[in-house]
């Protein structure tokens, strides 16, 4: 299997055939409403630093809905003349008719063509065009977020009372990773966790679904591969000027997905929910991210902190088109997500993001960054995120309040979050409860998962 970074490809035939034979998705996006709100709609993306034109999105709107109308007058016109054919009519009539209906037949045609054309065009600038903010969210870069709370004291040398290692020594000393083995393998940014690391991914990922089902998160385990469409459903797509985090796989139509929201949202695609039966859901799903890392750099490149391949424990859910719902589901998960931090003893804070720090779909994210000692900074080990019906929009996914309502279905809103992240979490325990001889005290929560053991030791 030949992985690449997203871009255009030749497909084989099979492929194109398989392509072919997939479930199409079909975007509805909001588009009365961006007509109407055109400078609030633009301003949002200038603020989020997504380039697009949405005045010309508006424009071709229109144009699109004068050329549909027309169509439609065209199709009556049409069916006028065929209805005068079926009468009784001399042969000079019906050749009339006979030219006439091939000349209806062209115009409609052509309008046909003209209106296929101009939906291609704006739906592909529509893609583009990021989802509105929540208004309490801060505008600008990530310096401009607001600290909403901070949990527990930063450590450092001084309060510890001996020279703070980072990870990487910390790992050295354990015998934790196995970069060589990685590089050789996979190439760089990729690794084997061994002994106690291991234990330590196996024990987060069960503890962290475990804490998320006790709260009512239904457990999945979904597929790391997932049809293109989706990821562009999910609004997975880089700023201008920004490289693409995707991995595609060559020759068809699959991409590895960066997280399990992925395939979560995906899996509910084309779908009609009985809102009075089937909503909320409530997801926790274990699964690999896969990120190229394109244009990372710096000192968050050092060790594990940024990876091609890891694990994580994500949080999904769906709500009904309410925004007090989804406003109430997202505190929810962030609720669950400072629990665990809290019960694994960390340093945290929790940030509410601004605008050039929220993807395509998110109309508010709150991230969590833990105190790392050893790396002397705030690093981020979780998020979370409403989408609205952002993407919901462009995977299709509605609901009614019952199985025999026929109309004004709405649109799903569709929230995530991080319940672990594995390797950020490994940082962080291992910063946070180093010992002066070089052994990490296992958090509490963590030891039934882990053989009973305690501390984890140099090898003898």
């Amino acid at each position: 299997m030949l992985l690449r970074p997203r871009a255009r490809c030749l497909m084989t035939a099979s492929a194109k055939k398989a392509a072919a034979e997939t479930e199409v998705i079909r975007p509805t996006f909001d588009f009365a409403y961006w007509a109407e709100h055109v400078e609030e709609v633009q301003k949002n993306a200038d603020n989020r630093k997504f380039k697009c034109d949405v005045a010309e999105i508006v424009r071709l709107y229109q144009e699109h809905r004068t050329a549909a109308f027309k169509v439609q007058q065209m199709q009556k016109k049409r069916n006028e003349q065929a209805n005068k054919m079926k009468g009784m009519l001399e042969p000079e009539q019906r050749a009339e008719l006979i030219e006439e209906g091939k000349r209806i037949k062209e115009e409609l045609a052509s309008l046909e063509s003209s209106v296929s054309e101009l939906s291609e065009r704006m739906n592909a600038l529509a893609m583009v065009v990021p989802n509105l903010s929540h208004p309490e969210t801060p505008i600008g870069e990530e310096d401009n977020a607001t600290v909403v709370r901070i949990n527990g004291e930063p450590r450092n040398s001084d309060n510890a009372g001996f020279e703070l290692r980072d990870h990487l020594a910390i790992g050295e000393i354990l015998d934790l990773f196995d970069f060589e083995s990685g590089g050789k393998v996979s190439g760089q940014k990729f690794l084997y966790f061994k002994n106690g690391a291991a234990l330590l991914e196996l024990a987060l990922v069960q503890w962290a679904t475990h804490e998320a089902v006790k709260r009512g998160f239904q457990p999945y385990i979904p597929p790391d591969l997932v049809r293109s469409q989706v990821v562009a459903g999910c609004g997975f797509q880089p700023r201008d000027g920004e490289a693409t985090q995707i991995y595609e796989v060559r020759d068809t139509d699959l991409c590895l997905a960066g997280t399990a929201e992925i395939p979560m949202g995906g899996k509910f695609m084309n779908e009609t929910l009985i809102a009075s039966k089937e909503l909320p859901q409530k997801l926790v799903a274990f699964g690999h991210a896969f990120r190229t890392e394109a244009g990372s750099s710096g000192s968050e490149n050092r060790g594990i902190y940024r990876l091609h391949q890891f694990s994580k424990v994500e949080l999904f859910a769906l709500t009904r088109n309410d925004i007090e719902e989804s406003n109430k589901m997202l505190e929810e998960i962030r609720d669950l997500e400072e629990h665990l931090f809290s019960q694994l003893g960390l340093c945290f804070r929790v940030l509410d993001m601004p605008t050039e720090e929220l993807g395509a779909p998110a109309y508010r994210k709150f991230d969590m960054e833990a105190w790392m000692p050893g790396m002397k900074k705030w690093g981020e080990i979780s998020s979370c995120s409403s989408c609205t019906d952002y993407q919901a929009r462009r995977l299709n996914i509605r609901h009614k309040e019952e199985y025999n309502q026929k109309r004004n279905l709405e649109f799903a809103h569709t929230l995530n979050g991080t319940a672990c992240a594995v390797p950020r979490m490994i940082i962080s325990i291992l910063e946070t409860f180093q010992n002066e001889d070089g052994s990490v005290t296992i958090p509490e929560v963590l030891r039934p998962y882990m053989m009973g053991m305690e501390v984890l030791k140099p090898p003898s």
